[in-house]
Protein backbone atom coordinates (compact mmCIF):
# COMPACT_ATOMS: atom_id res chain seq x y z
CA UNK A 1 0.00 0.00 0.00
CA UNK A 2 1.23 3.47 -0.80
CA UNK A 3 -0.53 5.44 1.91
CA UNK A 4 1.93 8.34 1.72
CA UNK A 5 -0.01 9.98 -1.09
CA UNK A 6 -3.10 10.46 1.10
CA UNK A 7 -2.93 13.34 3.61
CA UNK A 8 -4.20 12.66 7.12
CA UNK A 9 -4.84 8.95 6.59
CA UNK A 10 -3.87 6.44 9.27
CA UNK A 11 -1.00 4.24 8.16
CA UNK A 12 -2.12 1.41 10.45
CA UNK A 13 -3.08 -1.63 8.41
CA UNK A 14 -6.12 -3.45 9.75
CA UNK A 15 -8.92 -5.71 8.63
CA UNK A 16 -11.13 -2.81 7.52
CA UNK A 17 -8.79 -1.15 5.07
CA UNK A 18 -10.24 0.83 2.22
CA UNK A 19 -8.90 0.16 -1.23
CA UNK A 20 -5.96 2.42 -2.08
CA UNK A 21 -4.87 0.54 -5.14
CA UNK A 22 -3.37 -2.80 -5.85
CA UNK A 23 -0.69 -4.41 -7.89
CA UNK A 24 -0.51 -7.65 -9.73
CA UNK A 25 2.88 -9.25 -9.98
CA UNK A 26 3.36 -12.56 -11.68
CA UNK A 27 6.67 -14.33 -11.39
CA UNK A 28 8.17 -17.78 -11.35
CA UNK A 29 8.80 -17.54 -7.60
CA UNK A 30 7.35 -15.69 -4.59
CA UNK A 31 10.56 -13.67 -4.39
CA UNK A 32 10.27 -12.50 -7.99
CA UNK A 33 6.61 -11.61 -7.51
CA UNK A 34 7.17 -9.54 -4.36
CA UNK A 35 10.02 -7.66 -6.06
CA UNK A 36 7.75 -6.78 -8.97
CA UNK A 37 4.88 -5.78 -6.67
CA UNK A 38 7.08 -3.45 -4.61
CA UNK A 39 8.42 -1.76 -7.73
CA UNK A 40 4.87 -1.31 -9.07
CA UNK A 41 3.67 0.49 -5.92
CA UNK A 42 6.40 3.13 -6.13
CA UNK A 43 8.85 3.54 -9.01
CA UNK A 44 11.48 4.80 -6.53
CA UNK A 45 11.51 1.43 -4.77
CA UNK A 46 14.12 -0.90 -6.20
CA UNK A 47 12.57 -3.97 -4.61
CA UNK A 48 12.74 -5.82 -1.31
CA UNK A 49 15.35 -3.80 0.54
CA UNK A 50 15.42 -1.43 3.49
CA UNK A 51 14.28 2.08 2.74
CA UNK A 52 14.30 5.38 4.58
CA UNK A 53 15.65 5.89 8.07
CA UNK A 54 17.33 3.04 9.91
CA UNK A 55 14.98 1.87 12.64
CA UNK A 56 15.99 0.75 16.12
CA UNK A 57 15.26 -2.83 17.16
CA UNK A 58 12.40 -1.59 19.40
CA UNK A 59 10.90 0.43 16.54
CA UNK A 60 11.12 -2.59 14.25
CA UNK A 61 9.40 -4.90 16.73
CA UNK A 62 6.72 -2.22 17.22
CA UNK A 63 6.27 -2.14 13.42
CA UNK A 64 5.79 -5.91 13.44
CA UNK A 65 3.12 -5.74 16.14
CA UNK A 66 1.29 -2.75 14.64
CA UNK A 67 1.83 -3.06 10.89
CA UNK A 68 1.90 -0.05 8.59
CA UNK A 69 2.65 0.42 4.92
CA UNK A 70 6.37 0.46 5.84
CA UNK A 71 6.41 -2.96 7.53
CA UNK A 72 7.93 -4.81 4.59
CA UNK A 73 10.86 -2.37 4.55
CA UNK A 74 11.43 -2.98 8.28
CA UNK A 75 11.54 -6.72 7.56
CA UNK A 76 14.04 -6.07 4.76
CA UNK A 77 16.21 -4.01 7.13
CA UNK A 78 16.52 -6.72 9.76
CA UNK A 79 17.14 -9.44 7.21
CA UNK A 80 19.88 -7.30 5.58
CA UNK A 81 21.58 -6.45 8.88
CA UNK A 82 20.98 -9.76 10.63
CA UNK A 83 19.95 -7.97 13.84
CA UNK A 84 16.80 -10.11 14.08
CA UNK A 85 16.61 -13.69 12.83
CA UNK A 86 13.96 -14.82 10.35
CA UNK A 87 12.45 -16.90 13.16
CA UNK A 88 12.11 -13.78 15.34
CA UNK A 89 10.51 -11.89 12.43
CA UNK A 90 7.95 -14.69 12.16
CA UNK A 91 7.38 -14.73 15.94
CA UNK A 92 6.80 -10.97 16.17
CA UNK A 93 4.69 -10.63 13.05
Amino acid sequence: WDLGKFEGVSKHIGTAMKSVGEVMAIGRTWEESIQKALRMVDPNVKGFQSRGEVLSKDAIISEFHRPTDKRIFAIAQVLETGEISPEEVTKHS
